[in-house]
């Protein structure tokens, strides 16, 4: 397996990054900015990830994604090393990340690799999502952010 950098004018897995967040808009409005990598397995993309600076010494994993098949293998934990790894190497203090209050799995995953619980953004999906997004049987409302020190 191989995390990289995609090439310039490379696609994004779009359906990949629509598994960790369904709104096709907000997951283009990404690319503005941020910087997309992929791991490769199989001759297959199994994972990406998009990170991206928010300020001189902060940088957030805006979207982390595996491949339904090649989930509970430990690539979601190789992506966020290596995304921690990178940002490190670039000299910055903070690396954050967001993710939904139903998301029992990625919360999990997210403390394990050293990330901390810094807030909650109240009504995030539900005030920016049409519809309700339901995870784990719990209505996803809430964005719980995450912080760890580089």
């Amino acid at each position: 397996m191989r995390i990289r950098k995609i090439a310039p004018g490379e696609a994004p897995p779009m359906a990949l990054l629509l598994l960790a967040d369904p709104s096709e808009e907000t997951v283009a409005s990404y690319f503005d900015t941020a910087e997309c990598f992929i791991a490769e397995a199989d001759d297959a993309v199994v994972g990406t990830y998009v990170t991206g600076e928010i300020s001189e010494d902060r940088a957030e994993v805006f979207n982390i994604a595996v491949a339904e098949a090649w989930q509970g293998r430990g690539i979601g934990r190789m992506l966020l090393q290596d995304a921690i790894d990178r940002h490190r190497a670039k000299g910055c203090r903070e690396l954050h990340i967001g993710t939904g209050n139903s998301s029992i799995g990625q919360l999990a995953l997210y403390q394990k690799c050293g990330f901390r619980i810094d807030g909650v953004i109240k009504d995030f999906f539900t005030d920016n999502y049409e519809g309700k997004i339901h995870e784990n049987g719990i209505w996803c409302r809430d964005m719980i952010r995450l912080v760890k020190v580089l």
